[in-house]
């Protein structure tokens, strides 16, 4: 019997993208390895990308992780970055923390991702010792990714930032306009190329043309987010033209 997998996802309430790139990716995943996957989300209030929003939003995760372990969800996915690493360094285990303590008060267990550890993991996991990012949010808002990730033991060697604060229009964006984009980024010293910082932007499409034009492994906040959570199911972590993190090498 094919075995088949919940995925719970906690998403702000602007996102359009977490409920289509990870889908997307593990829905490929599906077409080449026997496991199944069904989606489940529960959303917190966010339009914009400033830090009191993201405060708010964050507080509310603890309601959307009771709400998806309702549905005796898997694995749950936490969709938003630099709400994450906005709140403190070192916050990504806090918030893991807090969330599986939450779930575990109503008598379960579900193990909790998010997009901020997931990163941080992806890129120890490809070996990365030096990191270039895109970033759609305004520049204080990245320089707080900047610090964050090199807190942790990874430099940034160069970061572009979108400066966008409406979170719709973040998911509305283009995927391919990261082609032209990564241009911009002084790439030369980095080990592996964040794509998007972010759940929100877009990028799936773009991830593969990357990776083969630049030669060094791409990713981004969605794939590391799949990789972490076929990972802590034990499945084999291998979806099609997802970058170098999804090849089944990892």
């Amino acid at each position: 019997m094919t075995k088949k997998y919940r995925i719970g996802q906690i998403v702000p309430s602007s996102n359009i993208t977490m409920e289509t790139e990870i889908p997307a990716m593990l829905n490929a995943r599906q077409q080449v390895e026997p496991e199944k996957f069904t989606f489940h989300s529960s959303r917190m209030r966010m339009t914009e990308v400033t830090k009191e929003q993201l405060e708010a939003m964050d507080n509310d995760a603890k309601r959307c992780v009771v709400e998806l372990a309702d549905a005796e969800v898997d694995v749950m996915g936490y969709a938003c970055l630099v709400a994450i690493m906005s709140r403190g360094l070192g916050y990504h285990e806090q918030s893991q923390d807090q969330l599986e303590s939450r779930v575990e008060g109503i008598g379960k267990s579900i193990p909790v991702v998010t997009s901020a550890g997931a990163l941080l993991e992806g890129l120890r996991v490809l070996g990365a010792k030096k990191t270039a990012i895109i970033a759609p949010y305004m520049e204080p808002l990245t320089k707080k990714v900047v610090e964050y990730i090199e807190h942790e033991g990874i430099e940034v060697t160069d970061y572009v930032a979108l400066e966008i604060p409406d979170n719709l229009e973040v998911g509305s964006r283009d995927p391919l306009a990261l082609v032209e984009i990564i241009n911009r980024l002084d790439h030369s010293d980095a080990d592996v190329v964040v794509l998007s910082a972010c759940v929100q932007m877009p990028s799936l499409e773009a991830v593969q043309i990357v990776q083969d034009a630049i030669g060094k492994p791409v990713i981004t906040a969605a794939i590391a987010t799949t990789y972490t959570m076929l990972k802590t199911l034990g499945l084999k972590t291998f979806v099609p033209d997802a970058g170098e993190l999804l090849s089944g090498k990892y």
